[in-house]
């Protein structure tokens, strides 16, 4: 049986009663779960259970997503619409007298991994997995270093983690990326694959990256000013006196993602001219004249507080700005919604949306588009 005919397989099992054991399991045995076919895709979960959902965090779908049980079988399914392209997390939740187990899917091996665990995730018809994110034996490896910073601002000694490109020599001049949340790009957003892959394949010039460690990131990212002087007094200063960087305001990038995003637009609007690009990810835009809705509770106030200011007073934080999110996460309307204010800033905007949501993969899928525009290979830098 092919995977194409698995929809008529759920209806023939629908349509009959008391299958045994047997026909279950080599149906689930065949197609696996989810089962994709063109824009349809069905979830499927196998047990005893008073009720079985799907839950996630796509904007537009119910959540939890409850499925339905095919008579006269422990057999649960629920088919849902996803547009070519998609790709999207989930866990399963089980309800057995009032207990509520939530767990990824047993019959799908792909995980994706966060720094709070992992998820299952569905690849719709059309995703792939981006080449370039994947070790590549071709691509020279860069080098990390660890280096040590104390921080006045801070009150802390930081550890970030300075990529150095394979080709790295001292006479070469070089732009730097700042990261944040650095090890989270390296770890679940194969950042280090993807800068390798993508140096080594000319798509995109040789640079040194540094991938910061926060504290308390939800502290230090809503518009933290000692975290903005650590950035700009401290670290960047540190780097451009040990390492042959250009040094001039267009060889600087901020990048992060959620509120690692509003960190790199806060330190670039506290001080202009000294940063000459950002890419943002997912950007917690959120601001209260179009009653955008984070649920992120107090620690949002400062971020609330600082794109309301910035929505009435905008300024020209840099020249370039590459931004992405994803639509099926709740900040796309915030997002949506600050592009046009970004390029009346006189900033050169480029906006791209993705069908994720607001995970590390997303943003890793996205880091093609945003470092080749910002500093497209091959050529070496290239500052007076």
């Amino acid at each position: 049986m092919s995977r194409s005919h698995a929809k008529l397989a759920i209806n023939r099992f629908r349509e009959r009663r008391n299958l045994d054991d047997e026909a279950v399991s080599r149906f689930l045995e065949r197609f696996g779960s989810p089962i994709v076919e063109s824009s349809l895709t069905t979830f499927l979960h196998r047990g005893e259970a008073d009720g079985v959902s799907v839950r996630h965090r796509v904007v537009g779908l119910p959540d939890p997503l409850p499925m339905r049980r095919i008579e006269g079988t422990d057999l649960w399914f629920v088919v849902v619409d996803l547009p070519s392209g998609s790709r999207i997390e989930y866990q399963l939740e089980v309800s057995i007298e009032g207990r509520h187990d939530r767990f990824n899917d047993p019959f799908n091996p792909r995980l994706a991994h966060n720094p709070f665990g992992a998820s299952t995730v569905c690849y719709a018809a059309g995703y792939r997995v981006p080449d370039w994110a994947l070790p590549d034996e071709e691509s020279r490896p860069g080098e990390l270093v660890e280096l040590s910073v104390r921080s006045r601002a801070l009150r802390r000694e930081t550890t970030p983690l300075v990529y150095l490109p394979a080709r790295y020599r001292r006479t070469n001049r070089y732009p730097l990326v700042v990261v944040h949340d650095g090890t989270d790009y390296l770890n679940f957003a194969a950042m280090k694959n993807v800068l390798d892959n993508l140096i080594h394949r000319l798509e995109v010039a040789e640079l040194i990256a540094v991938f910061t460690r926060p504290g308390n990131r939800l502290v230090e990212y809503a518009n933290g000013a000692a975290h903005a002087r650590y950035l700009t007094a401290e670290l960047v200063p540190t780097l451009e006196d040990e390492l042959p960087l250009a040094g001039v305001p267009a060889g600087r990038c901020l990048m992060g993602s959620s509120f690692g995003g509003i960190a790199s637009l806060a330190t670039a609007v506290r001080n202009p001219g000294h940063y000459g690009s950002l890419l943002v990810q997912s950007a917690s835009f959120v601001f209260t004249d179009i009653g955008t809705d984070h649920g992120g509770g107090p620690a949002f106030d400062p971020v609330v507080k600082f794109v309301n200011r910035y929505r009435q007073q905008p300024t020209r934080a840099v020249e370039r700005m590459f931004a992405s999110c994803g639509v099926y996460e709740p900040l796309i309307t915030g997002n949506r919604a600050m592009m046009p204010v970004f390029t009346e800033a006189g900033m050169e905007v480029k906006y791209v949306e993705s069908r994720d949501g607001h995970n590390w993969e997303s943003w890793r899928d996205r880091l093609r588009d945003g470092l080749s525009w910002l500093f497209p290979g091959p050529q070496k830098f290239y500052y007076e």
